[in-house]
């Protein structure tokens, strides 16, 4: 449904799922007080709920939601700034100047006539600026522990709920919510600058801004639609865009021309990922005539330029691997000789769970289902956690069946049912445990 036709209540949601990080990242700007622009941006929403079912949506939704939570923000710190302006007891501890290393208030950053208030105060809302990239920087900056970079740009530029995040790290939400409003704090409180770092300073803060990006995609991935790329709800389509804009900033950083490459190379196949009764289709299964021929195109440039800098990393092997998958556009096959070398290298570089699965997958295409199983028997060895990963079940019963184990591999199929959270994927797995032959 075109977002004209929307009801208010799902022009909101839309609005929210396309929108948030950025609206976000323009309110924060002037003072880096994250919860508050959250917050702010949360009433505008509330509001929104309210109003525009009564008065319709208005022309533009989210110039209309950075107009309120703008002066929800200037309501709150001119009354904070007053007061501050109060007169102080002489008994109390002089406040530091603005110029000190201590922590300010909103009020320090926004008093009526302050460079930062009168900022604010110009927004265009008719065109509202993105500082995604900025915020990126600065949830990067040392002053952040490195353990809460990445989640904290997958909550506050990417739109992820402490809960999302959470589940993909596998820890109770609440501890992740509680890390959160600690990194939000430390941002306001040290005064990192919305600003993109020097072009010495930006490539030292790739790493956790490449996974946060990274990350978008890869929870949204099981669920993205086959137009990913031009869905503006799609967190997948997000990333592609935000990895591009990256590229462009630092052409000559690979890993970031790997990213681009690997998202563009893997959001092409998405339009042939479901079928015609929306079931999931495995990509060996998959009508190559339905792929995206010019984002693979725009993926292959990403991957030549890179490796053109003889800089080798994972973000490139994994879109190297992509690449050889998206061959078989051209060549009618899948060179499973080419795939293994490249996930060894990958093993190798990055020794993961999902890695050392996705080689063992390849190893039994390429050498045989036992090989790829002694392979999963080695993993389940070396790391106990792989018995709660979901492909490495997924992938055991594969090989099971392949190598004839057919109650073996039955079992595999119902741990893997157990793992899986997405409807699509478990009525996928349910089908080829069902297509097991009888014992």
């Amino acid at each position: 449904m075109a977002p004209g036709r929307l009801t208010a209540r799902a022009r909101a949601e839309l609005a929210a799922r396309a929108s948030y990080g950025r609206l976000v990242a323009v309110l924060a700007a002037p003072t880096g007080d994250l919860a508050a622009a959250e917050d702010a941006l949360a009433d505008a929403f509330e509001r929104a709920l309210t109003t525009w079912p009564r008065n319709g949506v208005p022309d533009n939704p989210e110039g209309w939601l950075l107009t309120v939570a703008r002066n929800r923000l200037k309501d709150l710190w001119k009354s904070a700034a007053v007061r501050l302006r109060a007169p102080l007891d002489d008994s109390a501890p002089e406040r530091p100047a603005a110029t000190g290393n201590g922590p300010l208030s909103p009020a320090d950053h926004l008093s009526p006539g302050s460079p930062s208030l009168a900022a604010l105060e110009a927004l265009d809302v008719e065109a509202i600026p993105d500082k995604r990239i900025e915020l990126l920087c600065v949830c990067a900056h040392p002053a952040i522990d490195p353990g809460i970079r990445t989640p904290l740009m997958l909550n506050t530029v990417l739109g992820l709920t402490a809960a999302d995040i959470a589940a993909a790290y596998a820890l109770p939400e609440q501890t992740m919510a509680q890390r959160l409003v600690r990194a939000k704090r430390r941002i306001r409180n040290t005064r990192i600058p919305f600003v993109l770092p020097s072009m010495t300073d930006l490539p030292k803060r790739l790493p956790a801004v490449l996974e946060a990006v990274y990350g978008a995609y890869a929870i949204d991935w099981p669920t993205a639609g086959a137009d990913a790329r031009r869905t503006p709800d799609s967190l997948a389509g997000e990333a592609l865009y935000l990895a591009e804009t990256l590229a462009a900033l630092l052409p000559d950083e690979p890993e970031v021309l790997g990213l681009a490459a690997l998202l563009a190379l893997s959001l092409a196949r998405a339009p042939a990922r479901t079928g015609i009764a929306g079931e999931v289709v495995a990509l060996d299964d998959q009508d190559p005539a339905r792929w995206d021929a010019a984002l693979i195109a725009h993926g292959e440039r990403y991957l030549r330029r890179a490796q053109a800098l003889h800089r080798i990393g994972r973000f490139q092997l994994e879109a190297a691997i992509q690449s050889a998958h998206c061959d078989r556009a051209r060549s009618g096959v899948t060179d499973w000789a080419a795939l293994k070398i490249l996930h060894a290298a990958l093993v190798r570089l990055s020794p993961t769970v999902g890695a050392r699965v996705a080689l063992a997958a390849v190893l039994g295409e390429a050498d045989g289902a036992a090989t790829g199983l002694d392979a999963l028997d080695a993993l389940a060895l070396d790391r106990p956690d792989a018995g709660t990963f979901q492909p490495f079940w997924a992938t055991r019963a594969h090989l099971l069946a392949v190598a004839g184990r057919v109650p073996d591999a039955r079992a595999a199929y119902d741990r893997a049912l157990e793992l899986t959270g997405d409807e699509r994927l478990g009525a996928a797995l349910r089908h080829r445990a069902g297509a097991l032959p009888p014992v």
